[in-house]
């Protein structure tokens, strides 16, 4: 019994040393993950996801996680290529492609990542008219993009995408440009209300030069009139005479005259 016992003291005692080197020496790389390895100092390699055996005192591994990260760049107080201020805020999408330059070669790359978003926002913003950056949002996030992803490729970070959030601009020029844009809307008005009388004008006078050159054509055109009025059940009474009568009688007048 005595040596049952301490067999199974041995027992009990390797299997909490076993535990406890394996809390010590084995580390776990999720999936999302990439461990990058130190030994005495130096690099030695990346390790992929699972479990890891990591010497204490002789090695050292940097966990990276390599999942898409957002960046919010905060509001930056710029001034256009035409002297505008204004404030624009952005967010940039981007990932670890190499971890071991992202430990290796920059200090904390979120932090640079961020910082280099706001400096290169301004510099473009300042090359770019307040029209511009107004009506080519797309084209000034991906210059943006284009210059974060090639001042960031040597950190091992790939820029994924940058999407201007809002840009802000002063009280006086908002009202200055809603009485620009009002201004705009009431000249188109007025020209379409020009062109719609000079149509109009136009419609009547081939109207007025077909019934000339039609004979009867202004009879059966007043015979339509005075039908189209009649319908109208009024008490008014409305006499009309055709232009060729009005002729007529002138002419009628003018051959009593003569016999006299």
């Amino acid at each position: 019994m005595e040596a049952f016992g301490a067999l199974f003291g041995l027992l009990i005692f390797a299997g909490g040393a076993f535990i406890f080197l394996l809390v010590i020496f084995v580390r776990q790389i999720n999936q999302y993950q990439r461990g990058v390895m130190f030994t005495l100092g130096k690099f030695t390699g990346i390790k992929q996801p699972g479990w890891r055996i990591v010497i204490p005192v002789f090695q050292s591994m940097s966990k990276v996680d390599i999942r898409v990260k957002a960046v919010d760049v905060p509001d930056q107080e710029a001034i256009t290529h035409d002297n505008i201020s204004i404030s624009i805020n952005a967010v940039i999408y981007y990932k670890i492609s190499d971890a071991a330059k992202a430990i290796i070669e920059v200090e904390n790359f979120y932090y640079a990542v961020s910082q280099l978003a706001q400096t290169t926002m301004r510099n473009v913003v300042g090359q770019a008219t307040l029209d511009e950056l107004l009506q080519e949002r797309e084209r000034i996030a991906d210059e943006i993009e284009l210059i974060v992803d090639k001042a960031s490729d040597p950190w091992g970070i790939e820029v994924v995408s940058v999407e201007l959030k809002d840009i802000r601009l002063p009280d006086n020029l908002k009202r200055t440009m809603a009485k620009e844009a009002e201004a705009e809307r009431e000249k188109r008005a007025v020209i379409i209300n020009s062109l719609g009388e000079l149509e109009a004008s136009q419609n009547l006078a081939a109207a007025a030069k077909t019934l000339t050159e039609s004979p009867g054509a202004l009879h059966l055109r007043t015979l339509h009139s005075i039908n189209d009025i009649s319908s109208d059940q009024s008490n008014t009474t409305i006499w009309m005479v055709p232009n060729d009568g009005f002729k007529v009688m002138e002419a009628l007048g003018k051959s009593l005259m003569g016999n006299k």
